[in-house]
Protein backbone atom coordinates (compact mmCIF):
# COMPACT_ATOMS: atom_id res chain seq x y z
CA UNK A 1 0.00 0.00 0.00
CA UNK A 2 1.49 3.69 -0.92
CA UNK A 3 1.81 6.59 1.23
CA UNK A 4 -1.03 8.20 -0.25
CA UNK A 5 -3.62 5.28 0.74
CA UNK A 6 -1.93 5.19 3.95
CA UNK A 7 -3.26 8.65 4.57
CA UNK A 8 -6.59 7.95 2.56
CA UNK A 9 -6.85 5.07 5.46
CA UNK A 10 -5.73 7.17 8.33
CA UNK A 11 -8.23 10.04 7.66
CA UNK A 12 -11.17 7.30 7.58
CA UNK A 13 -9.81 6.37 10.81
CA UNK A 14 -9.86 9.67 12.08
CA UNK A 15 -13.02 10.55 11.10
CA UNK A 16 -14.37 7.35 12.35
CA UNK A 17 -12.68 8.39 15.72
CA UNK A 18 -14.48 12.02 15.54
CA UNK A 19 -10.88 13.23 16.18
CA UNK A 20 -11.02 16.27 13.88
CA UNK A 21 -7.63 17.75 14.85
CA UNK A 22 -5.81 14.78 13.02
CA UNK A 23 -8.91 14.74 10.33
CA UNK A 24 -8.14 18.04 9.79
CA UNK A 25 -4.19 17.77 9.57
CA UNK A 26 -4.61 14.57 7.02
CA UNK A 27 -7.15 16.30 4.79
CA UNK A 28 -4.85 19.17 4.61
CA UNK A 29 -1.70 16.95 3.91
CA UNK A 30 -3.72 14.84 1.31
CA UNK A 31 -4.96 18.47 -0.66
CA UNK A 32 -1.11 19.52 -0.70
CA UNK A 33 -0.08 16.20 -2.29
CA UNK A 34 -3.33 16.25 -4.54
CA UNK A 35 -2.03 19.64 -5.29
CA UNK A 36 1.39 19.26 -6.64
CA UNK A 37 -0.34 15.82 -8.36
CA UNK A 38 -2.27 18.32 -10.52
CA UNK A 39 0.56 21.28 -10.90
CA UNK A 40 2.88 17.66 -12.40
CA UNK A 41 0.28 16.36 -14.43
CA UNK A 42 1.22 12.90 -12.74
CA UNK A 43 0.63 10.52 -9.79
CA UNK A 44 3.33 11.03 -7.25
CA UNK A 45 5.78 8.48 -6.03
CA UNK A 46 5.88 7.48 -2.02
CA UNK A 47 9.43 9.06 -2.40
CA UNK A 48 7.96 12.81 -3.94
CA UNK A 49 5.02 12.43 -1.33
CA UNK A 50 7.51 12.46 1.29
CA UNK A 51 9.22 15.66 -0.19
CA UNK A 52 5.36 16.86 0.07
CA UNK A 53 4.95 16.34 3.52
CA UNK A 54 9.04 16.88 4.51
CA UNK A 55 7.83 20.48 3.00
CA UNK A 56 4.53 20.66 5.21
CA UNK A 57 6.27 19.88 8.15
CA UNK A 58 9.24 22.04 7.96
CA UNK A 59 6.32 25.33 7.25
CA UNK A 60 5.25 24.02 10.56
CA UNK A 61 8.69 24.34 12.33
CA UNK A 62 8.74 27.55 10.77
CA UNK A 63 5.67 28.77 12.47
CA UNK A 64 6.23 27.47 15.58
CA UNK A 65 9.47 29.48 15.73
CA UNK A 66 8.09 32.53 14.29
CA UNK A 67 4.69 31.73 17.20
CA UNK A 68 7.64 31.63 20.14
CA UNK A 69 9.04 34.75 18.93
CA UNK A 70 5.65 36.62 19.11
CA UNK A 71 4.76 35.49 22.31
CA UNK A 72 1.63 33.20 21.10
CA UNK A 73 2.39 30.09 22.95
CA UNK A 74 -1.23 28.66 22.16
CA UNK A 75 -1.04 29.02 18.47
CA UNK A 76 2.82 27.41 19.05
CA UNK A 77 1.37 24.28 20.54
CA UNK A 78 -1.14 24.52 17.97
CA UNK A 79 1.50 23.69 15.12
CA UNK A 80 3.40 21.56 17.78
CA UNK A 81 0.68 19.27 17.47
CA UNK A 82 0.22 19.39 14.13
CA UNK A 83 3.91 18.42 13.31
CA UNK A 84 3.37 15.82 15.70
CA UNK A 85 0.58 14.16 13.59
CA UNK A 86 2.40 15.18 10.74
CA UNK A 87 6.15 13.38 11.37
CA UNK A 88 4.26 9.92 11.48
CA UNK A 89 4.07 10.01 8.03
CA UNK A 90 7.59 10.60 7.61
CA UNK A 91 10.27 8.48 7.84
CA UNK A 92 12.38 7.93 10.91
CA UNK A 93 14.87 10.57 11.07
CA UNK A 94 18.68 9.67 11.62
CA UNK A 95 20.25 11.18 14.41
CA UNK A 96 23.20 13.56 14.42
CA UNK A 97 25.44 10.85 15.43
CA UNK A 98 24.63 8.82 12.10
CA UNK A 99 24.96 12.20 9.85
CA UNK A 100 27.69 12.78 11.40
CA UNK A 101 29.07 9.13 10.47
CA UNK A 102 27.84 9.56 7.19
CA UNK A 103 29.11 12.63 6.62
CA UNK A 104 32.88 11.80 8.11
CA UNK A 105 32.82 9.07 5.29
CA UNK A 106 31.35 11.46 2.47
CA UNK A 107 33.95 13.42 2.98
CA UNK A 108 36.85 10.82 3.03
CA UNK A 109 35.48 9.76 -0.59
CA UNK A 110 35.20 13.57 -2.12
CA UNK A 111 38.45 14.09 -0.80
CA UNK A 112 37.02 17.73 0.93
CA UNK A 113 38.92 19.66 2.89
CA UNK A 114 37.79 23.14 3.16
CA UNK A 115 34.68 24.85 3.34
CA UNK A 116 35.05 25.03 -0.64
CA UNK A 117 33.93 21.88 -0.65
CA UNK A 118 30.69 21.92 1.16
CA UNK A 119 28.46 21.97 -1.73
CA UNK A 120 29.87 19.12 -3.34
CA UNK A 121 29.80 17.42 0.12
CA UNK A 122 25.91 18.06 1.20
CA UNK A 123 24.83 17.23 -2.57
CA UNK A 124 26.27 13.50 -2.18
CA UNK A 125 24.86 13.53 1.56
CA UNK A 126 21.76 14.81 1.16
CA UNK A 127 21.15 11.74 -1.73
CA UNK A 128 22.42 9.55 1.08
CA UNK A 129 19.96 10.39 3.86
CA UNK A 130 16.83 11.57 1.71
CA UNK A 131 14.21 11.91 3.86
CA UNK A 132 15.86 11.08 6.79
CA UNK A 133 17.29 14.31 7.62
CA UNK A 134 16.89 17.76 7.93
CA UNK A 135 19.09 19.49 5.66
CA UNK A 136 19.90 22.18 8.34
CA UNK A 137 21.00 19.50 10.79
CA UNK A 138 22.77 18.39 7.93
CA UNK A 139 24.69 21.97 7.05
CA UNK A 140 25.74 22.47 10.82
CA UNK A 141 27.72 18.77 10.67
CA UNK A 142 28.96 19.40 7.64
CA UNK A 143 29.96 23.02 8.46
CA UNK A 144 31.59 21.88 11.49
CA UNK A 145 33.76 18.69 9.87
CA UNK A 146 35.12 21.15 7.30
CA UNK A 147 36.12 24.06 9.62
CA UNK A 148 38.32 21.87 12.00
Amino acid sequence: MGLLQTLQEEMKQALKAKDTERLSVIRMLISEIKKVQIDKKKELSDEEIIEVIQRYAKQRKESIKQYRDAGREDLAQKEEKELEIVSKFLPEQLSEEEIAKIADEVIQETGASSMKDMGKVMKVIMEKVKGRADGSVVSKIVKEKLSD
